[in-house]
């Protein structure tokens, strides 16, 4: 059957261990110093390991693999313990796999482990109520009103806006708008405006802009397409791709990347990170 499933670039991994840490599933095993795929059934294709890669080695594909088996896959966690399975079920509800998770949760009562799906259960409960852990980084409740900053006292100061076009929105643009021709363009994530005050002088300036979210907007098959036109017939300039630090944000650089591989065109991505609490990493 056709369908999403991770590849792992070869030449860029570094062997650093982190993508197979962050399977729980089980499905990448590091092996002769290099992250490998090694076992189709158990990669479900929600990347949850391309968040993890500090090298971008790690993107999703589609093709021709072997069916996802989640009562497989929880054999195979099952063996692992209490932390693994923990780890496997947050990432399918983060994920929004109900239909996975429920499955998941049956197996673990037909095999009489009602009582680690209550304890879980609790356990997150406490964290969220405590602002902290249990889930998805980018939806974490977070309190960032104690975190220490410079106040500079400028509440009266205008600064200067530097948007250059209308809409903004990637959804919205339409990839033939002329003012996009030889453009330098810059792709935000939704967030990145809001955590770093600085955005419309540091990336803004000179630049034409589109913005989406890569987890909350389900339009990225058609956003890989748009882009790759843009890239295609445009002669952009230079690209310039902004996002958050949370896991799921990195699909903005796989999703540019994917349409770059598209179109076919050679551009080479200026690339920023930004933390929750307003910094450039």
């Amino acid at each position: 059957m056709k369908r999403k499933i991770i590849k792992i670039d070869d030449q860029k991994c570094n062997g650093c261990g982190l993508c197979a840490e962050g399977c729980p599933e089980g499905a990448i095993q590091m092996i002769d110093g290099k992250a490998r795929l090694v076992s189709e059934f158990y990669c479900d294709g929600l990347g949850a390991c391309i968040g993890e890669c500090p090298v971008d080695a790690i993107s999703i594909e589609e093709r021709e693999a072997v069916a996802y088996d989640e009562a497989k896959t929880m054999e195979n966690i099952i063996s692992q313990g209490k932390g693994v399975i923990e780890a496997h079920l947050k990432h399918l509800k983060q994920h929004n796999q109900m239909d996975y998770l429920e499955q998941a949760k049956k197996i673990l009562m037909q095999k009489g482990m009602s009582d680690v799906i209550s304890e879980i259960q609790q356990q997150n409960y406490g964290a969220h109520a405590r602002g902290e852990g249990g889930g998805c980084p980018g939806s974490r409740m977070m309190d960032l009103s104690k975190e220490e900053g410079v106040s500079l006292n400028i509440e009266n100061v205008d600064i200067e806006p530097q948007l250059q076009q209308w809409p903004i929105e990637l959804h919205l643009l339409n990839p033939q708008a002329p003012y996009l021709k030889g453009a330098d363009l810059l792709i935000a994530a939704d967030c990145v405006p809001f955590a770093y005050p600085n955005f419309h002088q540091r990336f803004l300036k000179g630049k034409k802009l589109a913005i989406f979210c890569p987890k909350l907007d389900q339009s990225n098959e058609q956003y890989i397409e748009k882009l790759a036109t843009i890239f295609k017939t445009q002669e952009i300039n230079s690209l310039t791709i902004v996002h958050m630090e949370v896991p799921c944000c990195s699909g903005t650089i796989n999703i540019a990347q994917e349409a770059l591989k598209k179109s076919e065109k050679n551009i080479v991505i200026k690339e920023y990170t930004i933390s929750i609490n307003g910094k450039v990493i």
